[in-house]
């Protein structure tokens, strides 16, 4: 009845219901009068040319939808509990973490787990665990919510670098104050990513440990950090960027790592988590996978 429910309050549409589930619209008809019959209310109003939610149908949507997760995640828990991994594994990670670290690791979870399915989605944006049927989210440690489970798979730094050619031409910055007379580069994601914070110490300001502000100048500032690492390595300017995706290139010599006495600080976090709700975390897959991220990342 729920599923007939759902199918036409989302498709307003008896017939295209009846294609979707591949059965007869008599039927859908029938469980949603079976379905109002029950809760002793009209859940659509209908006419000869269209159907709508009433004011009762509406309110009941999100109940259903809700209903119908619990009972899926209640089926693959009772099948995890009595069964190798198997199903589709969903995951979604940052876009640029995701290609530069996690996708070097799960062939070989797969390889470990043959009966197993991974579907991963690759994206910057906060995903909806519980609506989305996420099993396990790789997020920056500051985007951690209290109402899910969270579990720190691996340490992220972030560095100020910049070409040597850039830096034989227009100097090398001795003081987070001289950044905002260079060209910089970065990741945005909003209007205040142009401000970068600093801690660290410097003698002659008085204080073993300080936090400053600097403006950068907005040189290039691009939505993924995999383009920022691309302009750095072409010398256009000192570039903001996480440890993962320029230390080859730092060891390489192809880029410097600037005020070494200075840590940047950053919205993103110290790190990389593993988010799952607690229904999903019950999973054995989605241990599984936790389990052998925390491991293998360890030893980055």
């Amino acid at each position: 009845m729920l599923v007939a429910y759902i199918e036409v309050a989302e498709s307003l549409s008896v017939s295209n219901s009846a294609h979707s589930l591949d059965v007869g619209k008599g039927l859908i008809s029938k469980r949603i009068a079976q379905l109002e019959e029950k809760l002793k209310t009209t859940l659509f109003s209908r006419s000869t040319r269209k159907i709508a939610l009433t004011p009762a149908g509406e309110a009941y949507l999100e109940f259903a939808r809700r209903a119908l997760r619990e009972i899926a995640d209640g089926m693959e828990q009772v099948r995890s509990l009595e069964s190798d991994l198997t199903g589709t594994l969903r995951i979604t990670a940052p876009v640029s973490w995701g290609q530069k670290v996690l996708a070097k690791h799960l062939p070989e979870f797969l390889r470990l787990h043959p009966a197993l399915e991974i579907e991963l989605t690759l994206t910057d944006r906060i995903m909806d665990l519980a609506n989305e049927r996420i099993d396990v989210a790789l997020r920056w440690s500051k985007a951690l919510t209290q109402e899910i489970c969270s579990t720190q798979m691996t340490a992220v730094r972030w560095l100020l670098v910049a070409a040597p050619g850039y830096l034989s031409q227009n100097g090398i910055p001795v003081m987070p104050s001289e950044l905002s007379g260079h060209s910089c580069l970065y990741y945005r994601r909003d209007s205040s990513d142009d401000v970068w914070t600093l801690h660290g110490s410097q003698s002659d300001i008085g204080s073993d440990s300080v936090s400053l502000m600097v403006k950068a100048s907005n040189r290039y500032a691009v939505d993924n950090p995999d383009a920022v690492f691309e302009a750095a390595f072409a010398g256009l300017g000192i570039a903001l960027l996480p440890d993962y995706l320029c230390e080859t290139a730092i060891e390489q010599g192809n880029l410097v790592k600037l005020l070494p006495s200075w840590e940047p600080v950053t919205k993103f976090g110290t790190g990389i988590a593993a988010l799952s709700t607690p229904e999903r975390l019950k999973l054995a897959r989605s241990k599984a996978l936790i389990s052998f991220l925390k491991r293998t990342l360890a030893k980055r």
